[in-house]
């Protein structure tokens, strides 16, 4: 029943906050990921000794980005989740990005970058801006390393403002309803 649920489980809450389901959470080593064949979450990998993921990771349901996979989402608050949680989240930018695979191909795998909208100690973060150029370029470095490891490369390309984020919401959001559609006529 649960699984039926979160498959249908829109990108927004309401007007202002995303629907946000955390796969990873933050402080964890272990990368988890939703496996929607099988309706549940399964380990995707663990990381290196000394790394961990540095805030709750999550994605937006009903979206797809530039990868294929539901758009990615960096969430901050104030204690970690659980993978499966269901944290609505106000968007305050996204770190643009190109990947490139072990492959070679690319593609384009932004990180939206959000904060639980009932945080207490990040209540006044609205933009990028308010997290500071530290926190942000560690955010980055973090991504960068992550997957390097993995044999890929994680090229930012930009940081942008709430406005960018959701627009990209918005295009994910299309890209899905295509997807569904597509789906739907080769059954």
């Amino acid at each position: 029943m649960a699984v039926t649920n979160l498959l249908k489980l829109e990108a927004f809450h309401d007007d202002e906050e995303l629907n946000v389901v955390i796969e990873t959470p933050k402080g964890s080593r272990n990368k988890y990921n939703y496996d929607e064949k099988l309706g549940l979450f399964k380990l995707g990998g663990v990381l290196t000794s000394g790394a961990s993921f540095p805030f709750d990771f999550g994605f937006v349901p009903s979206t797809v980005g530039g990868d294929g996979d539901p758009l990615d989402v960096l969430v901050l608050m104030d204690e970690p989740a659980f993978a499966g949680c269901l944290v609505r989240t106000r968007l305050v930018g996204v770190i643009e990005a190109d990947q490139t695979e072990r492959d070679g191909e690319t593609t384009r795998n932004d990180r939206l970058i959000g904060v639980a909208a009932d945080a207490r100690l990040h209540t006044r973060v609205r933009t990028l801006e308010h997290l500071g150029p530290t926190l942000l370029e560690e955010i980055e470095h973090f991504f960068v390393s992550y997957n390097q490891i993995k044999g890929k490369e994680f090229k930012p390309l930009a940081r942008s403002g709430p406005e960018r984020a959701l627009q990209l919401v918005k295009e994910g959001m299309k890209r899905f309803r295509r997807s569904k559609r597509k789906r739907v006529k080769k059954n």
